[in-house]
């Protein structure tokens, strides 16, 4: 059903996936999916904003399930259960920010609601005649007498992300490049006079001590980086990311028809698939050891001694709040000499064809590092995600994105060690 600005329609279902999405092209500049939970209009507290840095929230009413590219176009998607919403939420407000440009360079930009199930579309609204707004919102879904219905909104921000969220009340942490003020000046006070009590009189009690003030929420933090073919590489140094933890996380979807849906809402991958991707990583730490970290014969690693790295688990999902982690202990960043974390099909599919996935680095303190791998074309079965490598104390993170083939008889694992030279000997396994 397509819509006009401004029109509205009942949704006929609680469980939807809102997908954003635009054709790519040269200067075309990145976009990103992200919602808003009101009440009154304004949110309750930062947790009620979902986007790329808070993918979820806490009630499971919406997730953000990541970016898939396909034959030039690109879909951002929401997965959105309306029967989760919490009471007092009266509108979720459906927005994209542009990243590297604006609106007015976004050819086909629209927004479509589909129930989640059946994949039918619910409601579809086509934005024309953006200019030089950086963030938009799409629509949104409001309660109208105990039902929900959605609205073609496009109204533009020529402020960015940024300007979007405050204006809904979420407070942001973004650099503020002013002047630090002048330190005051202080004059010393005349010492106080003694104070005598007689000798009969008892001392009075000291005063109650006065209750601590509460800190407040951390803002939310908007800053990212993505990875591209024309820019593959990052510094987690210059990005604020030296100490800490930096988890690894890849997420995916499939183009196959959906069959139905987990219990666990936010499963992106058709149950009749049984689809099973494995994180891995290759390491060599600065003493010459070399090793893997990877579900299979359950070398899972350790975090708070080497190798440093440590798989959280072996997921089926591929969502974006689980999916696979890894998770790098960068208190110890001086022990690794190179990480190169890669992605195996371990069953479920012959290659990496029709599966749209997403990587992202998350460092416990800087910006969020974040890409997506290209379409794969050829029989690959193990894919070479990044490479992160010690420059003197400086770990930089390269964009890989590499599909590898397998010779006949060859382990995926193998594979991706000899096109990197780390060495080892293998031996079967499972997991």
């Amino acid at each position: 059903m397509s819509m006009s600005k401004g029109s509205n329609t009942p949704v006929p279902t609680t469980a939807l996936r809102v997908e954003v999405g635009w054709r790519t092209g040269p200067g075309v500049p990145d976009a990103d999916a992200s919602a808003l939970l009101l009440a009154g209009r304004k949110v309750r507290s930062d947790a009620d904003f979902v986007f790329y840095n808070q993918p979820a929230h806490s009630s499971g009413a919406v997730r953000h399930e990541g970016k898939r590219t396909a034959g030039g176009q690109v879909t951002d998607t929401l997965l959105v259960d309306l029967a989760r919403v919490e009471g007092p939420v009266e509108t979720v407000v459906l927005a994209a920010s542009a990243d590297g440009g604006s609106f007015g360079q976004v050819p086909g930009l629209y927004i479509e609601v589909r129930d989640a199930a059946r994949g039918d579309v619910v409601a579809r609204f086509d934005s024309t005649g953006a200019g030089t707004e950086t963030a938009f919102v799409l629509g949104e879904f409001y309660r109208r007498q105990g039902a929900w219905k959605f609205r073609a909104v496009g109204q533009g921000y020529d402020t960015g992300l940024e300007g979007l969220a405050t204006d809904f009340g979420i407070t942001v942490d973004e650099p503020q490049h002013t002047a630090p003020p002048a330190p005051p000046v202080t004059m010393p006070s005349p010492p106080a006079p003694p104070v005598t009590m007689p000798s009969s009189a008892a001392a009075a009690p000291p005063p109650p001590a006065a209750p601590p003030t509460p800190r407040p929420a951390a803002p939310v933090r908007l800053t990212k980086v993505t990875l591209t073919k024309a820019a593959p590489s990052v510094s987690l140094t210059k990005q604020g990311g030296t100490s800490g933890s930096l988890r690894v996380n890849l997420n995916w979807q499939t183009r196959k028809q959906f069959s139905g849906w987990g219990s666990k809402f936010g499963r992106a991958v058709a149950l009749h698939n049984d689809l099973d991707l494995d994180l891995c990583a290759l390491y060599e730490l600065a003493d010459g050891r070399k090793g893997v970290v990877q579900a299979l014969g359950n070398a899972f690693g350790a975090l708070h001694h080497p190798p440093y790295i440590h798989l959280d688990g072996d997921d089926r999902t591929g969502a974006v709040a689980s999916g696979e982690n890894l998770t790098v202990n960068l208190d110890h960043r001086d022990a690794f000499r190179r990480i190169l974390v890669f992605v195996t099909v371990y069953e479920g599919a012959r290659s990496f064809a029709d599966l749209h996935a997403t990587v992202t680095l998350t460092p416990q303190h800087g910006a969020p590092v974040d890409f997506s791998l290209d379409e794969c074309t050829v029989p690959s079965t193990v894919c070479a995600l990044a490479l992160i490598t010690n420059q003197g104390g400086d770990l930089v993170v390269q964009r890989e994105a590499r599909y590898l083939v397998p010779e006949r008889g060859v382990s995926p694992q193998r594979t991706v060690d000899h096109a990197y030279g780390w060495g080892m000997n293998w031996t079967p396994g499972r997991k």
